[in-house]
């Protein structure tokens, strides 16, 4: 019944001309809670939405989908009748005649999307389990791709893991702080303490924790499209509005300044930057950071700075810090040693204040309330920190000519460019290229059905552009940690996919 309904519905949004943004869009407008990952399950049939969703896509779409409006969804009452009906008798069975308790998911997921690890990720475990082979291009894990971490900061872990077993400061510990202090002094970040760093399990809690700390219902982020999910998912999470500012793929996916000055609002709390960027591989130039601190400054606004990157420039391009530019605007600098020391799996991110820290001191006591709740961070983690930022830094030797991150970032931005209907911006840092799909040529109209068919027909693995909160169906990520053949054996087969398919 779920396919009868998803039939009807895309017949509806293509003779509206629609595409699923334009119902989100519409349903924003009429206070309707209507999530990326519900309208994607709607018209891929996987589920029926509620009665308040189907008058509102009958409104909108001038279509009736109403339970009552067809011998369809009639049939699927008696169905959905019968089944609750079963279900129930079960339930009755188990507690003894009395009624079982459901446990849902928190209403406040209904909006939270993380696609990295989504259903195409799932259909890809599934199609494992019953034996294929997967290539997996999908997330930037160094450990399975044949990187290992440097072998001292293993030597130094293991030496100290006796001295490890108890609690630290629940900000860190003493020697990994200041390793981090005198790293961001050599960026030339002033005013930096040991008080303003707090070490994480990975950089992924700290954002977590400092959206919570932050924002209240209603309160608006800006935040890049394409981004890295568990942004948007961190401001959803935490009752904020994530709203997304165009990266401009002709202007090699630099953020957009006049479309950030757009969706400033008297809502707007903070500006998120990524960079170097993923998906895209950018890495912002002086003149682009110089503006968007001076939005900031306008406007009041704290700069949220997702940095983990900073240590995988090719070409000897230099990455700049944003808060060393703005000495007087409130920043919040992420970073870790997951991907530039290959570590993904240790866990060890931080998260460093900076600039004018006076007018953020009731949010700094959040902060450290919510850092005081989690205890600490991993220990054993943390005592790399010093070693790994102060040594050689081995990652240098991935990210030259002849260096295995560098040669399979050249390779794949060449392999993909030579594919008719595909077209990619060089990446200039990090782990990912963000092509385009010519949508005419393939008519594409859904690029979550596009990584779906390309899982099942040739097994390789990647992430639709839909994921990364980019509002066309014309772009999928690729992680190039791979080896080269490895990655040659996926562009053989996706030349040969993009030669016939058409959705």
């Amino acid at each position: 019944m779920e396919n009868i309904f998803a039939k009807k519905l895309n017949e509806a949004m293509k003779n509206k001309g629609y595409k699923q943004i334009d119902i989100l869009n519409l349903a924003e407008q009429r206070g309707i809670k209507l999530g990326k990952s519900h309208i994607s399950q709607y018209v891929s049939g996987k589920t029926i939405p509620r009665e308040t969703i189907l008058n509102f896509l009958s409104e909108v779409l001038e279509v009736d989908f109403k339970q009552q409006g067809s011998k369809e969804n009639r049939q699927t009452q008696e169905l959905n009748k019968e089944l609750n009906q079963k279900s129930e008798n079960n339930k009755k069975t188990e507690m003894g005649g009395h009624r079982m308790r459901e446990f849902k998911k928190s209403i406040k997921l209904d909006n939270v999307l993380y696609d990295v690890r989504g259903p195409v990720v799932e259909e890809a475990a599934r199609m494992e389990a019953a034996g294929n082979h997967i290539l997996k291009l999908n997330i930037g894990n160094p450990a399975p791709f044949g990187f290992s971490a440097p072998d001292e900061v293993i030597h130094d872990m293991r030496s100290q893991l006796i001295d490890c077993e108890g609690y630290s400061h629940s900000k860190g510990l003493f020697s990994a702080r200041k390793a981090i202090m005198q790293y961001m002094q050599n960026k030339k970040v002033p005013g930096v303490t040991i008080d303003d760093i707090y070490t994480g399990n990975g950089v992924s809690e700290l954002i977590n924790l400092s959206m919570l700390a932050l924002l209240n219902s209603g309160d608006e982020v800006l935040i890049p499209s394409p981004d890295y999910p568990l942004w948007t998912a961190c401001v959803t999470l935490a009752g904020g509005k994530a709203v997304h500012y165009i990266c401009d793929e002709e202007s090699e996916w630099n953020p957009d300044i006049e479309d950030m000055k757009k969706k400033i609002t008297d809502k707007t709390k903070a500006i998120v930057i990524i960079n170097p960027n993923n998906p895209t591989g950018a890495l912002y130039p002086k003149d682009i950071l110089q503006k968007i601190v001076d939005l900031a400054r306008e406007h009041q606004l704290i700069l949220f700075a997702d940095e983990i990157y900073d240590r995988l420039i090719f070409n000897d391009e230099e990455h700049i810090s944003v808060a060393s530019l703005a000495p007087d605007v409130f920043c919040v600098t992420f970073s870790g040693l997951s991907k530039s020391h290959m570590v993904a799996g240790y866990r060890v991110g931080w998260m460093v204040l900076s600039g004018n820290k006076r007018i953020a001191a009731d949010y700094i006591e959040g902060l450290n309330m919510l850092s005081n709740m989690r205890l600490c961070s991993n220990v054993p983690a943390q005592s790399i920190v010093q070693t790994s930022l102060g040594g050689y830094q081995s990652v240098k030797n991935y990210i030259v000519p002849g260096g295995r991150v560098y040669e399979q970032c050249e390779y794949i931005y060449k392999a993909l460019n030579d594919i008719p209907g595909i077209s990619a911006v060089k990446p200039k840092a990090g782990f990912y290229i963000f092509p385009k799909l010519d949508v005419k040529k393939f008519n594409i109209t859904d690029d979550e059905k596009f990584t779906f068919d390309l899982l099942r027909e040739k097994k390789i693995l990647l992430i639709s552009g839909k994921g990364f909160n980019w509002d066309k169906p014309d772009h999928f990520r690729i992680v190039y940690l791979p080896r080269i053949e490895v990655l040659e054996e996926a562009v053989d087969k996706m030349r040969d996919f993009f030669s016939y398919y058409r959705q």
